[in-house]
């Protein structure tokens, strides 16, 4: 039973991924428009897909651990000039374009800035999101920001809610073990 829900688990994160950015594309060619959505958060969140790819490459991971975070790049890559196209500044990706790439090689100059970059991806992470937040707030528009897209992105996190909560379990169980394994000698 485990092993099927962690195949499930796996495909169906594979799947969504893969998938994941295409309303979110969608919505703005047909709103014609990137209103509502935080350049700073589209960055931010490619920023931290390029470490995590660059990461799992550089320490020899299996393809299969990461194979959907290409996809997510190619999406975001995508969706980032459509944002600048239809903000009427297009020549203005050129410069954003030339930092991922050359961070792609800058990253693994030394093993310290790869692990220090993937550290930090958590915090990147969370900036993102709280962009696009702060954006949503601030504006009190989401204009062609697609909802679908964030639920589709929720459900790739929860997926990963029940590994974290399953983690804080096990943590919980051996130190509940540690503890009355020093009583019983306690007892002794």
């Amino acid at each position: 039973m485990e092993t099927g829900l962690l195949w499930f688990c796996n495909w169906s994160t594979l799947g969504v991924c893969a998938a994941l950015k295409l309303p979110q594309i969608s919505a703005v060619l047909a709103a014609r428009s990137a209103r509502g959505i935080s350049l700073p958060s589209l960055l931010l969140e490619l920023a931290g897909f390029l470490v995590f790819l660059r990461y799992q490459q550089y320490y020899g991971y299996p393809l299969l651990t990461y194979v959907e975070f290409p996809i997510l790049i190619a999406q975001d890559i995508i969706l980032l000039l459509c944002v600048f196209h239809f903000s009427g500044n297009v020549k203005q990706a050129a410069p954003y374009m030339a930092v991922f790439l050359s961070s792609w090689f800058i990253l693994t100059l030394q093993k310290w800035i790869i692990d220090l970059a993937m550290n930090l991806c958590t915090f990147t992470s969370v900036a993102s999101k709280f962009a696009q937040l702060q954006y949503l707030w601030k504006t009190r528009d989401s204009g062609a920001v697609s909802a679908l897209t964030w639920g589709l992105s929720s459900y790739t996190c929860a997926i990963l809610t029940r590994f974290v909560t399953m983690l804080a379990f096990n943590i919980w169980i051996t130190a509940t073990i540690r503890k009355y394994q020093k009583t019983a000698v306690k007892a002794e």
